[in-house]
């Protein structure tokens, strides 16, 4: 050192290197700095990166714990969604095939309505045909009873006899339009 010291007081100062006592100071100084914050900052800083470390670690695992959970909501609510479609399409179904029973129905119930109308009317016309008759059958035996009673010149005014000649002319009116069939 002693070479050292020598040279460096023989020559000229160099900027570059600094001199002994200085750099035995800064040395101390920096040790007493680096023991300081080593004991003091150091555990500080380890211990808030640490949290840091542990929140992050944490937050990822929450994220994905919530991703699990939105995957089998989501697979839930499609599940749902499918069931509600089938369930739809079951009642629609079942609305068609009711609405088809009840067309059905009410077209038998038409047709038998129809049937009884058809039948009522037959009937009436039966009816109608048969009162007809009766009271043209009345009006023809009273005219061939006044056409008899002026060309025979006698009066048949006896009910009975007037009834006979009316049926019996009828009668034979009847069979010549059943043998012209």
């Amino acid at each position: 050192m002693n070479a050292l010291v020598t040279l460096a007081a023989t020559e000229e100062q160099n900027p570059l290197i600094p001199e002994i006592p200085e750099l035995v100071i800064g040395l101390i100084a920096f040790a007493i700095v680096f023991i300081f914050l080593a004991k003091k900052f150091l555990p500080t800083i380890n211990k808030v990166l640490e949290e840091r470390r542990e929140a992050i670690e944490g937050g990822i695992e929450k994220a994905e714990a919530a991703q699990t959970e939105a995957q089998s909501v989501l697979e839930q609510y499609k599940a749902q969604l499918a069931e509600a479609r089938h369930e739809a399409a079951r009642l629609r179904q079942e609305a068609q095939e009711q609405g088809a029973a009840l067309i059905a129905e009410m077209r038998a119930e038409g047709q038998r309505q129809r049937e009884e109308i058809v039948a009522a009317g037959h009937a009436q016309i039966e009816a109608d045909r048969k009162a007809a008759a009766g009271a043209l059958r009345q009006d023809v035996g009273k005219l061939a009873t006044d056409l008899a009673g002026k060309l025979v010149g006698e009066s048949l005014e006896d009910h009975a006899r007037q009834s006979r000649v009316i049926d019996r002319f009828l009668d034979e009116l009847e069979e010549k339009a059943e043998a012209t069939r």
